[in-house]
């Protein structure tokens, strides 16, 4: 896990993290906090990790001929606020205070638009394959941090994209433990 985490308020930005920055991001909505978490899971190619496949998607950067999977999504226009990869490496792709392009077309509480008013948080991994417990760590590690700064990230305000984006999207899918995660982020910080 990541030695020391903090928010940077002005900027948005984690210490203690690589920032791998990604284009694919605006203002949020004037006055417009984090109200929600929103919890993901991606893989490129899909069902392989530890490549450079979701940042380069991130990133504006995916060659489209890399795998005939990319064909079809190298020009989508998509970020995340964080990712963490399998061995719980966390990575800040777009500043906390902006708006990243994670969820699409969504809504909470039959409130649309949840990009306006969410954190996007990668997990890679696939629907089906269980998340790693370093992900699991880093995942309540920095979910707990950004409780500090947002109090309303709180239970049922921390979702899959499922739960958002239902019908259209599946993940973090059902490998992903959510009483385990909730368990976690309710333990004292080590």
């Amino acid at each position: 896990m990541n030695p020391v985490l903090a928010v940077h308020q002005a900027t948005g930005l984690l210490s203690g993290v690589c920032q791998v920055f990604s284009p694919h991001h605006d203002a949020r909505p004037e006055g417009q906090q984090p109200e929600l978490v929103i919890i993901h899971g991606i893989s490129l190619p899909p069902g392989e990790y530890g490549g450079p496949g979701v940042l380069q998607l991130f990133t504006g950067n995916l060659p489209a001929n890399a795998h005939p999977y990319y064909a079809g999504i190298a020009a989508l226009r998509v970020s995340a606020h964080l990712f963490i990869r399998r061995d719980g490496q966390l990575l800040q792709c777009v500043p906390l205070h902006r708006r990243a392009w994670h969820a699409g077309v969504s809504s909470f509480q039959d409130r649309p638009a949840c990009n306006d008013y969410s954190l996007g948080i990668e997990l890679e991994g696939s629907d089906d394959e269980p998340y790693a417990d370093a992900q699991y760590a880093a995942l309540a590690t920095v979910l707990r941090l950004l409780q500090q700064h947002w109090p309303l990230l709180q239970g049922e305000r921390i979702v899959g994209h499922s739960d958002v984006a239902s019908g259209r999207k599946s993940d973090p899918g059902p490998a992903f433990d959510w009483l385990r995660l909730r368990a976690l982020i309710d333990r004292p910080n080590p």
